[in-house]
Parts: structure tokens; sequence; C-alpha cells
């Protein structure tokens, strides 16, 4: 599993879908492997098609069949959940950001985001908030 540890911190996340994600075999056993960088990913809507971006996974060292690490891949949804990503993105400062990739049986998916972006004081609220419900926590567990 590889995770984009920084949307969450950058991004306050409205909805998630899950996706496939059309991959070629040597990417595959790489993305097993973890090797995999999402840090700067983002998807679009091209031609009624949803394309992830920036998605980095690193080539399989034992494969002769080496694609290009930063190639933009198709995302695998339904035509009406398009057409809704589609109607949200439209709007004002909403994007698509994948949260994770995932494996569920043998297929890879990807969790994917409507995400609004925060300003600097909004990620401040919602660290204090993360570190207070934390302490809340820990009393409770203390008292038990």
């Amino acid at each position: 599993m590889v995770r984009n540890r920084k949307a969450r911190h950058d991004y306050s996340i409205q909805e998630t879908f899950e996706a496939g994600i059309e991959l070629k075999g040597s990417e595959v056993k790489s993305l097993r492997d973890g090797k995999a960088n999402m840090s700067d990913a983002y998807a679009l809507i091209e031609n009624g098609q949803v394309v992830l971006r920036n998605l980095n996974i690193t080539p399989y060292k034992m494969s002769s069949d080496q694609p290009d690490p930063i190639r933009p891949r198709r995302l695998l949804l339904h035509s009406r959940q398009i057409s809704k990503l589609a109607a949200e993105t439209d709007q004002k400062g909403k994007t698509l950001v994948p949260l994770s990739i995932y494996f569920k049986g043998r297929l890879a998916k990807v969790e994917l985001a409507i995400a609004v972006g925060r300003r600097k004081y909004d990620k401040r609220e919602a660290i204090a908030k993360a570190e207070s419900e934390r302490r809340i926590r820990r009393a409770l567990r203390k008292d038990l």
C-alpha cells in the first residue's frame, strides 16, 4: 500500500471514490514492493476519462520492459462517476487528489478524493484539533 500523507494535511477531503488503475506488468510488481511516490500526484478529467498524473512508480529492476516512471495512467471508473467528478471539480477550488494505492484481491485500486485546498491557518487549526483529541483519548485511557 502506498499513501499520500501530504494530501490529508494540505487538503480538506469532501468525498472519496475507489477507482481501478491501468498499469503495465512491471509496474504492478513495483507497486507490490511499495516502490511508488505519490506526494505530487493529482488527477484530471481529459476527454471524458480520468487520468492520474505525476505518480512516480520506480521501474522494476528485474524486468526488461521499463515504462516511463511518471507517465499518465488512466483510472477506471463508471461513466456516471466520471460525470459526477467533472461536475464537482468544475466548482471553484475543488480538485481530485489520490489518497492511496492498494490491492484488492489481484487488482490495484486508487482511493481518489474530491478535495478543497487548505490555507495555512486551516492547517494550524486541524493540527491543534488533532492534538486536543489525542490528549482527550490519553486522559480517558488513564482513567480506565
